[in-house]
């Protein structure tokens, strides 16, 4: 099955349902926040996100940084525009994009799960390697990993907003788990004042042991520090990772 990423694009106005900005994504900031003041060998001023999205966690880390986004899709960086009128976006991918400039701290959350071969993972490490500062800091934390995998995984997610009621129906499956990548699967329930849409989406992700992990980000010239954020039931790993250079 061909991938559709519809949710950054035709589908891209159900982003802001999913998922509160200003509250579930403000826990995983302050954990990122905590992480960079702890690690980071510089005071940490400017901060890079590193695919984006629709701008949520840079709501939360621009009362603590200068933070710039970059991201792939142009109709997601409109949205994070919009939530983040005085921040700086760019368009750009995140294994190739060069800015320029360089920062006290890169943040590359989820977005590096859309890295789905090896090439692409450690393309985009060298991204974030090449836009920080000496003694400045990545924060990489794996969505999921070889060992988290959980095959067949299906997970709901319900949201009523201005006369929407949209569920949200999310599985994982691998088949076959001797490569480096899995598929996820969305189906989208979309009553609008009660009418019944059906929508569907596909993505291909990359799925990495914690080791291969460990071995990239060292590889690419980063000391690497490893911690633990806790979300509810679920339990990651979160990486940070020092450029000493």
């Amino acid at each position: 099955m061909k991938d559709t990423n519809r949710l950054y694009t035709d589908l891209a106005w159900l982003w802001p349902m999913w998922g509160d900005a200003a509250a579930e994504y403000a826990h995983y900031c302050r954990h990122v926040t905590g992480i960079i003041r702890r690690f980071a060998r510089r005071p940490a001023v400017t901060l890079l996100d590193i695919g984006c999205g629709g701008g949520k966690n840079v709501l939360n880390l621009k009362q603590e940084f200068n933070v710039t986004g970059i991201d792939l899709s142009s109709t997601m960086l409109e949205q994070a525009k919009q939530l983040n009128p005085e921040c700086t976006f760019v368009q750009g991918d995140m294994r190739t994009c060069r800015l320029g400039r360089v920062f006290d701290a890169v943040l590359m959350d989820d977005a590096i799960s859309y890295m789905s071969c090896m090439t692409d993972f450690e393309a985009a490490f060298c991204t974030a390697y090449a836009h920080l500062k000496p003694g400045g800091i990545l924060v990489a934390t794996p969505d999921v990993t070889t060992e988290t995998f959980q095959q067949n995984r299906t997970t709901t997610t319900p949201v009523t907003r201005d006369g929407l009621d949209v569920v949200f129906v999310e599985n994982v499956y691998d088949p076959d788990p001797t490569d480096e990548h899995y598929e996820t699967t969305i189906l989208y329930l979309i009553r609008d004042h009660g009418r019944l849409r059906i929508e569907t989406d596909h993505w291909t992700m990359g799925l990495f042991a914690l080791n291969t992990w460990r071995q990239v980000l060292r590889e690419t010239g980063f000391e690497v520090h490893e911690g633990r954020y806790d979300l509810g039931e679920d339990e990651y790993t979160v990486f940070a990772c020092v450029k000493t250079g």
